[in-house]
């Protein structure tokens, strides 16, 4: 029987709460989350399905105290995978918890300061080249009448495209999410 699996998937910057749920189904269905890689290649090996609730902490600067950003972790039982661009992977047994989803963010306040540091680490320097590089680009491009700028053309109007998508599909759920929070 195969011990090891590896799976690409790609989430968005906004998608941690679906890789969350994701790394759960998997381990309900027998299958440990080990790792994943600069790919985007998730590794798991086989193990006793079990439900364990996986969290997603975005906190570049980490790195920097390490050791007591994993112990403020440890010591409320949440135990630590890996960093991967930014995110910190914690993991936790449902059993564990006092039968409510608990979260490693304590309020709505503290999840909501982990999109703004989402939205500064991520998205500024998207922002930056896409004000920087892309716009300038289309509009340079298109003031020259030859088929080689065409083609340029095209291709910076793809990339607009591309980046417009990705700000919209931030952009909408942090809009959503700061109302709910400043709602209540």
């Amino acid at each position: 029987m195969k011990k090891l699996k590896t799976e690409l998937r790609f989430f968005s910057i906004s998608a941690w709460k679906k890789e969350e749920k994701y790394l759960r189904d998997q381990h309900k269905n027998g299958w440990e989350f080990i790792g994943v890689n600069g790919l985007c290649l998730y590794h798991f090996q086989k193990c006793e399905p079990k439900d364990m609730v996986y969290q997603l902490d975005y906190n570049p600067d980490s790195t920097s105290q390490q050791s007591e950003y994993i112990q403020m972790f440890r010591d409320c039982g949440w135990e630590y995978l890996q960093n991967y661009v930014g995110y910190s992977y914690f993991r936790k047994a449902a059993s564990e918890m006092d039968g409510t989803e608990e979260e490693i963010f304590c309020d709505d306040a503290s999840r909501l300061d982990m999109m703004k540091r989402v939205f500064i680490g991520r998205m500024i320097p998207l922002l930056s080249i896409f004000l920087l590089v892309i716009i300038p680009q289309i509009i340079m491009q298109s003031r020259i009448n030859d088929p080689f700028n065409h083609s340029l053309m095209v291709f910076f109007c793809i990339l607009f495209v591309l980046y417009l998508g990705i700000f919209i599909s931030f952009a909408i759920p942090f809009w959503k999410y700061y109302k709910a929070v400043h709602k209540k």
